[in-house]
């Protein structure tokens, strides 16, 4: 397919995913449970940092999350204490544990009374072009409290070569204002036009298949290449083809 029939194949594609029924199959349900923004932002920092793996086993553990932060993660989150941690008990997600789930909520504490919430830390370090920046700095300050340094491994660096795929996927939901009641639209500190694509497995092999990515990793070098290809697509919102890659790679084999 020459250009502007990828573009014509790709734009089908979004229009046939970018659909609330999409939301009954993913993780992104989990943040819809909520109404006020901050509990949409926490549960979806959380719910996202948890996303690899089975998706069936990602929602199923994300709801577990929202249970043992009495279905208030906002409210959890800021005024927790010591005690109140100590009684959560029984968490784990592949190799994201108890003590890991107990220091995200004590970094998100700090970060919505100290730095005014995860969209100001964000959005203060985007640049014009896109969210390498912004998550360096972002992952600077969530680990600016005491931690194990084994905790780190689950934020994300595109500065030291990763995707950085959970994190540009809730870039993705709380920056997007895709008018279909998916993507949430919550932070209009932050342009669409300089998102990142998630990109995982599914949604690699569709762009390497459809020639917006020749790199064989899906690390930050590849990330790059199929950001810059779907700009051409859409300059304004070139994340909406991450609808249409991960569809096409999950429910269609392609």
């Amino acid at each position: 397919m020459d250009f502007n029939e990828i573009k014509s194949f790709l734009d089908q594609k979004v229009e046939q995913y970018n659909h609330p029924k999409f939301i009954e199959s993913d993780p992104i349900q989990i943040p819809h449970q909520f109404s006020k923004k901050e509990d949409i932002e926490i549960a979806g920092f959380l719910t996202a940092t948890i996303a690899w793996g089975k998706r069936q086993m990602i929602i199923k553990n994300a709801n577990k999350m929202m249970t043992l932060l009495d279905n208030v993660p906002f409210d959890f989150v800021v005024n927790h204490s010591d005690k109140d941690l100590k009684s959560i008990e029984h968490f784990v997600h592949r190799t994201f544990n108890l003590d890991d789930f107990k220091f995200f909520i004590q970094s998100l504490q700090n970060i919505y009374k100290n730095h005014q919430g995860l969209e100001s830390v964000f959005a203060k370090n985007i640049t014009n072009e896109n969210t390498v920046n912004a998550i360096h700095q972002f992952k600077k300050v969530f680990f600016e409290i005491p931690h194990l340094q084994r905790i780190t491994k689950h934020v994300s660096d595109p500065l030291k070569g990763s995707a950085a795929k959970r994190i540009n996927m809730y870039l993705r939901w709380m920056v997007r204002n895709d008018t279909k009641g998916v993507d949430f639209g919550l932070w209009n500190s932050i342009k669409p036009s300089v998102l990142s694509c998630p990109l995982d497995v599914h949604s690699g092999n569709v762009a390497r298949k459809l020639g917006l990515i020749n790199r064989k990793q899906n690390d930050a070098k590849a990330l790059l290449e199929l950001d810059t290809n779907l700009r051409k697509l859409d300059p304004k919102d070139p994340v909406k083809y991450d609808f249409a890659l991960f569809g096409l790679g999950v429910f269609e084999g392609f």
